[in-house]
């Protein structure tokens, strides 16, 4: 799998495609980003993701951690989720 950017409203969102399951994955911290504008999407993302455990929401359950290109250009895990 290799990292892509797809534009979205004039910012990048970090993207893989999984040749095997033919299936789409989005870095969550950029989509938050263009989604809520916040100055720390990543800030955001941790608090939202401990508030839907704490809550038994079982949606953080479905995000997997792939590797993708950083801004400092250094591979780091981050929380994806594909479309469903």
């Amino acid at each position: 799998m290799t990292t892509t950017m797809q534009p979205f409203e004039g910012k990048k969102i970090r993207t893989e495609w999984n040749e095997e399951t033919q299936d789409w994955y989005f870095s969550i911290v950029d989509v938050v980003a263009v989604l809520t504008q916040s100055v720390d999407p990543a800030a955001y993302w941790r608090k939202l993701k401990e508030r839907l455990r704490d809550e038994g929401n079982e949606t953080v359950t479905n995000c997997h951690g792939l590797k993708m290109q950083a801004a400092d250009g250094k591979m780091r895990l981050t929380d994806v989720a594909n479309t469903e």
